[in-house]
C-alpha cells in the first residue's frame, strides 16, 4: 500500500465512495466494535434478517432456492436458533476498485460465543451491500445485534489491475440491495 493502512482506507472511502456510510474511527462504547481500524474495516450488520427456518419440511438448494426456507424479519435484535443460520447484510454499501480484493473474518466477540461469519471475498469492481451468512453452532439459541459490529474487512491492494473484473464478468450478486439469497 506505501501509506499506513488505516490511512488508505480513509482516502479510498472518501475519494471513491469505496465504503458508505464510513465510520472513521472504531466505536466501541457499549456495542460490538465497527468502523475503521489499524488494517481493516470493521462492517455493521443492518436490522433484516432470513433466519432459516424448518416449518415448510423444504430442502436447501442453491440451484433451486426456496424462500419458504426462512423467515424474513426486521429487528434489532435476532435470535438465531440453536445449530441454526440466518442471512443479514451490512449497513454499509461498497464499491471496490479494479486494484483491490479483500477478505472478511469474523469477529471475536462472536465467535468466542459459537456464532460463525461467513462472507466471501469481495472481488474487484463489486458493488453493493454485502449479504452476511450469520451461523450459530451452539446448542443454545444466540443474539445478533443490528447496528453493531459482525465482521472485519481486510483489503489487498494489487501493483496492478486485474485482467477481468467481477464487473466484467457481469456477476450475479453485483449492485445488490438487499439480502440476496443464492443464484445460479
Amino acid at each position: 500500500m506505501g501509506v499506513k493502512p488505516d490511512h488508505w482506507i480513509r482516502r479510498m472511502a472518501y475519494e471513491y465512495k469505496m465504503i458508505e456510510p464510513f465510520v472513521e474511527e472504531q466505536v466501541t462504547k457499549g456495542v460490538i466494535s465497527y468502523g475503521l481500524s489499524a488494517y481493516g474495516y470493521d462492517i455493521r450488520v443492518s436490522d433484516e434478517f432470513k433466519v432459516f427456518t424448518n416449518v415448510y419440511n423444504t430442502v436447501v438448494d442453491p440451484k433451486q432456492f426456496d424462500e419458504r426456507s426462512f423467515v424474513s424479519i426486521k429487528t434489532d435484535v435476532c435470535i438465531i436458533p440453536p445449530n441454526s443460520f440466518a442471512l443479514g447484510r451490512t449497513v454499509e454499501y461498497f464499491r471496490i476498485p479494479r486494484n483491490v480484493i479483500t477478505l472478511c473474518v469474523g469477529k471475536s466477540t462472536y465467535a468466542r460465543c459459537g456464532i460463525i461469519v461467513n462472507v466471501t471475498p469481495f472481488e474487484p469492481e463489486w458493488e453493493g451491500f454485502v449479504t452476511l451468512e450469520i451461523s450459530n453452532t451452539t446448542p443454545l439459541p444466540a443474539k445478533i445485534y443490528a447496528n453493531e459490529g459482525i465482521a472485519q474487512v481486510l483489503f489487498f491492494e494489487a501493483d496492478e489491475v486485474c485482467e477481468v473484473s467481477y464487473a466484467d464478468k457481469k456477476g450475479k450478486y453485483q449492485r445488490q440491495l438487499g439480502i440476496t439469497p443464492p443464484k445460479v
